[in-house]
């Protein structure tokens, strides 16, 4: 069913009766019995058959989309819960990642047919397919969608291609010592990040055409997601060391103080993370079944979801930041309304434990966290509107200094 026809149907692939409603219910009340002080409420997306690879949220938080093993991609209305659109028959194999652009109108997705595709997303048809030498582990798309971004297992390479027709650009053969987990486009548009079961990140410069930066040694073992922050200065990392590392990549400061590490919320490998639009969250999913949700002003974690019967292989947060998504190998997506987690139990005890305490920022009027051992009459906007106005800064602390 193409977007097109999706919108003349009123056909709801995923109606419950009233005995499954109930069946829901009781699900939803046994998900908590494990963690009490929990207050969440949550959606469960049935549509896909195998297990639910990647998950963003798209067209101003109005909509879903989502990739899986199954070979294909759905799109999800929010207030329905239910798919309107599924983009199939163009992967042979499990689809390993997707990402749309942000005008909501071209589609990427990698897959292990060793292929990349472009679909449009009004019609839902392959507009390119580019070809790879190996199994494709990932892919990104510019936030000027004019360049598409793939990684590699076999070449242990990046292969970056014109978002137009699919033509090279780049090709980075061997650009780590062994496969490429993920690959990332920063917000500017000048550097490639790239993770690797190597353990090593390394950064592709677009206009000078070479590694810049390279940072090894940091993870203890596979580094699985990366992720950028809106405004291009951090660079969170995610391993399967149990850990996510947070790098203040445009000022340099990783070079002399290192990165600050978040430890601590997974018992299992993390296998994906993801900033806020504003940094100051960042949200993990592991193979522990579980997602973490953690505040970068305080570095710790602020709340755990449970739910998910199997892994967690990819997660989002919406732009409010009142909603989390996440996908799962046991074939679900979540979404979980965080919207007043402030409030819960888990979420006060937790800043009381870590010193940490609420205001509200002059300027932007938002909330954050800072240490109980500052002076809320000295510090009184929260880091986001301290960067944007240095001149007034007393202290001297970017989030993750």
């Amino acid at each position: 069913m193409t977007l097109q026809q999706a919108r003349n149907s009123n056909i709801d692939p995923l109606a419950l009766d009233e005995t499954e409603e109930e069946i829901i219910d009781q699900e939803q009340r046994d998900t908590w019995d494990s963690e009490p002080l929990s207050q969440i409420p949550f959606k469960i997306l049935q549509g896909h058959s195998e297990a639910v690879s990647g998950c963003h949220f798209c067209f101003d938080d109005a909509r879903i989309i989502t990739c899986s093993h199954d070979g294909t991609v759905k799109l999800w209305d929010i207030p329905n819960c239910t798919p309107v659109c599924t983009f199939d028959g163009g992967h042979t194999s499990p689809i390993t990642e997707c990402c749309i652009s942000s005008d909501n109108k071209r589609l990427i997705t990698s897959s292990w047919d060793k292929t990349v595709k472009a679909w449009d997303v009004e019609t839902a048809k392959v507009l390119w397919t580019a070809h790879l030498a190996g199994l494709v582990t990932s892919c990104d798309i510019s936030l000027d969608g004019k360049f598409v971004a793939a990684g590699s297992d076999v070449e242990n390479g990046v292969l970056i291609v014109d978002a137009t027709n699919g033509k090279y650009v780049s090709k980075l053969k061997d650009h780590h010592l062994s496969t490429v987990t993920s690959c990332r486009f920063d917000p500017d548009i000048q550097r490639v990040a790239s993770v690797s079961a190597d353990k090593a990140v390394k950064l592709w410069d677009m206009i000078a055409q070479k590694t810049t930066i390279t940072l090894m040694n940091k993870h203890s073992n596979v580094i699985s997601d990366c992720c950028f922050s809106m405004n291009g200065r951090f660079l969170c990392t995610a391993s399967w060391d149990k850990t996510l590392l947070l790098w203040d990549i445009k000022t340099g400061k990783f070079r002399s103080s290192g990165p600050v590490i978040l430890s601590n919320g997974h018992e299992g490998s993390v296998s994906s993370c993801v900033f806020s639009k504003d940094a100051s969250v960042v949200v993990s999913g592991a193979y522990d079944r579980t997602v973490s949700i953690w505040d970068t002003e305080g570095e710790c974690k602020k709340l755990t979801l449970k739910g998910h019967q199997d892994w967690v292989m990819d997660v989002a947060v919406s732009t409010d930041k009142n909603w989390i998504l996440s996908s799962s190998k046991d074939c679900t997506i979540r979404l979980w309304n965080i919207q007043k987690s402030d409030h819960i139990r888990a979420v006060i005890e937790t800043r009381r434990v870590m010193g940490l305490k609420i205001i509200q920022c002059e300027e932007c009027q938002k909330p954050f966290c800072i240490s109980q051992l500052i002076d809320a009459d000295v510090i009184t906007t929260c880091v986001f509107c301290r960067l944007a106005s240095p001149t007034r800064n007393i202290f001297p602390s970017p989030p993750f200094s």
